[in-house]
């Protein structure tokens, strides 16, 4: 026998004080976010906000660039995101990883393709992975470099885009080992040229 429909009045349904912010701030997210997949992104959301962890948000709505054609899965805006989510630590695990790429929608494959590049394990140096992406979205060195440079900044939005000394040779150096027209030679003297530059810079 089916149970009677239960009738609740107004003062019986108890809302939680705190739930209109929280979904203010969902939704303020999810516009500037944009995400492929909205409910599994809801989910990456709510665990993370749940666990008190860095939330899978963009800064700012990102708008494709002119010359992108089709969609290529990572963006600056996501891969900053990702940062945020796993650089508190040097390594980061692949199931983490994997874990936090899938809440951003992004696509598998790609993810497969980077990790293979890499020839990364089951512990993954962060910010070799990070240069990797880079790389994605850059295609040359230069560019790649500039994308990683304006991720990392804590420079306003147009600003000089600077990063610290140790972290660009980090960078550069993956990025040139990856390249693999770069000589290390090449990668060495580039570097001692700016340290002359990078000493004379008031802390």
């Amino acid at each position: 026998m089916p149970l009677p429909d239960t009738f609740y009045c107004a003062q019986q349904i108890n809302i939680p004080p705190e739930l209109p912010d929280i979904l203010k701030n969902f939704t303020k997210a999810a516009i500037r976010t944009q995400p492929k997949d909205l409910l599994l992104w809801s989910a990456a959301y709510f665990n993370a906000l749940s666990k008190g962890e860095q939330l899978p948000v963009k800064d700012r709505l990102e708008m494709n660039v002119a010359t992108q054609k089709t969609d290529t899965g990572l963006t600056p805006g996501l891969l900053k995101i990702l940062h945020k989510q796993l650089s508190q630590k040097e390594t980061c695990s692949k199931e983490e990883l994997q874990t936090k790429w899938k809440g951003l929608c992004l696509p598998v494959d790609q993810l497969e393709t980077l990790l293979s590049l890499g020839g990364f394990s089951s512990d993954i140096p962060w910010m070799e992975f990070f240069a990797l992406g880079c790389s994605a979205l850059g295609g040359t060195l230069q560019s790649s470099l500039k994308f990683a440079c304006e991720i990392l900044t804590e420079d306003e939005e147009g600003g000089a885009a600077r990063i610290p000394f140790d972290t660009f040779v980090r960078l550069y150096t993956c990025l040139a080992h990856l390249d693999g027209d770069v000589p290390q030679e090449h990668t060495d003297s580039f570097l001692r040229s700016l340290q002359p530059q990078v000493s004379a810079v008031p802390h």
